[in-house]
């Protein structure tokens, strides 16, 4: 056997030795907290003594607790919303501003609030929608309807307007997206497609939506997931309130850790929104990606 042979054996077979100090970060990181974090949520634990197993109490607390469902409805809520008001909006920004001379500079207003902390966005829209706010003001002024609303006051309205308020940072990124999803259109298809007489909503429907359907999938994804999560801006804007009528699941895993120092009781709610978020997205990738092979 030649040197450069056993050479390359040995080298083989160390490889893996390599990845080591990599696997063993991901694991202190990730896996070591998320275990963690499981054996809390069957726990009594408060943060300064031992946790006692409780087993299933917390789970049970967490489904018979009419706050904690209304957080669950709110949530979908939010899942529901983003993933058709920004979604959309973006879609039709992209498709009006493609191919313009200005394009770019058009599109560049709505990309900008994307740039702003959800924290920031929550300072502002707070200010807008106050009772004394900005909206109220202004539609004060100039004698419409609804100037002394407490668009923040009640539920499921309070929702609604934090999620208009989300649309107007995230809908710019989603243009932007779709754009690039435009730029990967071949040219011919749609020269022929206008040569046979297609125009405005006919050629978007049967020749530009369909070859969208690939970056539809991945902002449709994103949403999803970002929506699950959603905290900074419920947070600085209500708090989850009034009382629990705009909380979210995250909100509540939040309050239930470090306002109320049930770890036990928050460990939970945060393993169930995992596995929700997990679960969302496995089916709908699942799905588009069946739906994509049948075609």
């Amino acid at each position: 056997m030649s040197s450069a042979v056993r050479d390359a054996r040995t080298g083989g077979r160390a490889a893996p030795l390599f990845g080591l100090p990599a696997v063993g970060v991901v694991a202190l990181l990730l896996y070591v907290p998320f275990l963690w974090t499981t054996y809390v949520s069957f726990t009594d634990y408060d943060g300064l003594e031992s946790p006692v197993w409780s087993g299933l109490t917390n789970y049970k607390a967490m489904f018979s607790d009419p706050d904690l469902i209304g957080a669950l409805t709110n949530t979908l809520l939010w899942v529901v919303g983003m993933v058709t008001l920004p979604v959309a909006l973006g879609l039709v920004i992209a498709v009006l501003t493609y191919g313009h001379r200005w394009g770019t500079w058009l599109r560049l207003p709505f990309l900008l609030p994307y740039a702003i902390s959800g924290v920031a966005v929550g300072v502002i829209w707070g200010f807008v929608l106050q009772p004394d706010g900005a909206l109220g003001q202004a539609l004060g002024f100039f004698g419409l309807p609804g100037a002394s609303t407490g668009w923040l006051q009640a539920g499921p309205g309070n929702t609604l307007m934090m999620i208009v308020a989300v649309t107007w940072q995230a809908a710019g990124v989603n243009a932007l997206l779709f754009v690039v999803g435009l730029q990967s259109i071949p040219a011919e298809p749609l020269e022929a497609a206008r040569l046979d007489g297609a125009e405005g909503f006919r050629l978007f429907a049967h020749h530009l939506w369909p070859q969208l359907r690939p970056i539809t999938t991945v902002v449709i994804g994103l949403s999803i997931v970002g929506s699950l999560k959603t905290f900074d801006v419920v947070w600085v804007m209500t708090q989850g309130g009034p009382g629990t009528s705009s909380e979210t699941l995250a909100l509540s895993m939040y309050k239930e850790t470090f306002v109320l120092n049930d770890y036990g009781q928050g460990a939970a709610i945060a393993l169930f929104l995992s596995l929700v978020t997990f679960a969302a997205s496995v089916l709908y990738l699942r799905y588009q990606l069946a739906d994509g092979d049948s075609r």
